[in-house]
């Protein structure tokens, strides 16, 4: 303490001198009751602890509780030691959260009045456990300007409250970052000042991969730095959370997204200033064919489809890679001082899944974010062979027996892709539990009218005849697996058609999901329901057609209904 005066000025040292005193005053017990407006407990204990802390004030004013750093007994569970926090004056009172070995989170809890009761026990495992906590009293109608927020669009900005002057003392911020959907977040700090600790338990900065700040988290970080992280889809939440010394001037951070890929093309968004920190513009930049040029905004957009721009395709037996590079050009004949820049980037679809990826190397040194797009598909019935007219009523009533023709459709402006059919069920209960039949299993027809169509494109198509299940089932649910293969591929599991168990194991594809549409229903089912007596039909709008559901998921699960007269 002797020192404080040599390293900080008056004001600052008054604070921190403060604080160190009440980090050394609070002697390691077993439960306390606290009146205090706000206070830091260092907590240690040991085997078999069970101590309460109470807190309590009288005041209008609520608690804002923090565990800014926990360490409790290797590979200890959430059932035999935790902390557990109460939303009132005893344990009695409500559960408000609960922390423990697997929290992936830094704990922040608030009281709904002004008593808060929190509960830490131990197991019998011979260790030394550490808590930081630090609580204070607040008014929650009481805003910090500049403190949080909704953030949206492809690129923005955020900064702590009073940047770049000293942020201000008890500041919680929470910032909700969300983008378009199948993109992912670069989170960059340009500036960043914060107090130094080695935990950072006294001011922080956390970054979560979401919306919340439950779990996901992704840093935390204090200091001098600049950090940068990166979600794995397009929602990321920042907070900032400081408490009452040594404030410094706090941060200033940029997110963007870069690249956003879907079944039909690849997007890369570059925002101007952040071409302009490289010393670039916008006539700086092409592809891999320099006769795909961008549109022009507040950003500088490539968007082409998969298989347009210079884009080159690898099949790497489970996945299949698009790749794209975005060159910067330096300017001068003779010399330069810019840096070398290419964006490669990387649309990845896999095995259920679809994964996006983009390096951005700056003279050899290599940085790289990711985010999320999908194949679409979609099912439908055809009157025909042909498979030119989709049937687009629903229901679909049929006759017993009667040919239906199904098709499955990649919409994907890649052409060299193929959709394979690999397996359909059937069962009568919509969970496809224990009964279920096999019209396709493994690329083999199951059933003696099932017709199987060579793979063609982006289409896989099948026939089979309308039946009904025993016992009086009323309904009949169909579940496809679909794989979809690239085309140059000679021996990709969309060419090998029917094969063994044994077989299928050592085959490769690249995307599978499954996919089903409905309901169709037995004709009879229809004339039986318009003869039944005192029938009211209130208007034709309930007989009126209904469009075929289109899947824009990852992994669904669309259901195919048949109805028929029960037996």
């Amino acid at each position: 303490l002797m020192d404080c005066p040599r390293v900080f000025a008056w004001w600052r040292m008054k604070h921190y001198c403060k604080r160190t005193l009440d980090i050394l005053a609070s002697v390691p017990r077993c439960g306390a009751s606290l009146h205090e407006l706000n206070k830091v407990l260092s907590i240690e204990l040991n085997a078999n602890a069970n101590c309460v802390w109470q807190i309590q004030r009288n005041t209008n004013q609520t608690i804002r509780l923090l565990f800014s750093h926990f360490k409790f007994a290797p590979s200890s569970s959430c059932e035999t030691e935790s902390i557990k926090v109460y939303d009132g004056p005893s344990t009695n009172s409500p559960l408000l959260g609960q922390v423990c070995n697997d929290t992936d989170a830094v704990p922040v809890l608030q009281s709904s009045t002004n008593s808060l009761t929190f509960l830490i026990t131990t197991n019998s495992v011979a260790f030394t456990r550490n808590f930081f906590v630090f609580y204070y009293f607040f008014s929650p109608e009481t805003k910090i300007e500049n403190c949080g927020g909704q953030l949206t669009g492809p690129n923005g900005t955020l900064t702590s409250p009073n940047y770049p002057a000293a942020y201000p003392e008890f500041t919680y911020c929470v910032w909700h970052i969300k983008t378009a959907k199948n993109s992912k977040i670069n989170l960059q700090f340009q500036d960043f000042f914060l107090e130094l600790d080695q935990n950072c338990r006294f001011d922080f900065t956390a970054v979560y991969d979401g919306l919340t700040t439950n779990t996901g988290l992704i840093g935390k970080v204090c200091g001098r730095a600049q950090p940068a992280f990166e979600s794995s889809s397009n929602v990321m939440t920042v907070v900032l959370s400081t408490d009452y010394a040594n404030s410094y001037r706090g941060f200033s951070a940029r997110y963007t997204t870069f690249l956003t890929c879907s079944s039909d093309s690849m997007k890369i968004v570059l925002s101007k200033s952040y071409l302009a920190s490289l010393r670039y513009n916008e006539t700086h930049l092409q592809l891999n064919d320099p006769s795909c040029r961008p549109v022009v905004t507040e950003s500088v957009i490539f968007s082409f489809p998969l298989a347009s721009c210079g884009t080159t395709k690898k099949d790497e037996g489970h996945s299949i890679t698009y790749t794209n590079i975005v060159s910067l050009s330096a300017t001068g004949t003779i010399i330069t001082r810019q840096k070398s820049i290419e964006i490669i980037a990387k649309c990845k679809m896999e095995n259920n899944s679809t994964l996006e990826v983009i390096y951005i190397t700056k003279n050899n040194i290599i940085q790289n974010t990711t985010a999320v797009g999908r194949y679409k598909v979609s099912m439908s019935f055809y009157d025909t062979d042909s498979f030119s007219k989709p049937v687009r009523q629903s229901p679909y009533y049929v006759d017993l027996n009667q040919t239906l023709f199904a098709q499955v459709s990649l919409h994907s402006t890649d052409p060299n892709l193929l959709v394979f059919v690999d397996s359909c069920i059937a069962s009568p209960q919509p969970d496809f539990g224990s009964l279920t039949y096999d019209l396709i299993r493994s690329g083999c027809n199951k059933d003696d009218t099932v017709v199987t169509y060579p793979p063609l494109e982006h289409y896989g198509r099948f026939k089979f005849n309308a039946f009904r299940f025993l016992r009086s089932f009323a309904s009949v649910y169909l579940q496809c697996d679909i794989l979809i293969c690239d085309s140059k591929t000679t021996k990709s599991r969309c060419t090998e058609g029917c094969i063994s168990r044994q077989k299928r194991a050592i085959s490769s594809y690249t995307w599978k999901t499954n996919t089903v549409v409905g309901p169709i229903r037995l004709k009879r089912d229809l004339r039986a329901h318009f003869s039944r007596p005192q029938t009211t039909y209130h208007s034709q709008a309930s007989l009126q057609p209904l469009y075929l559901l289109r899947v824009h998921s990852l992994s669904f699960l669309l259901v195919l209904e048949k109805s028929y007269a029960r037996g």
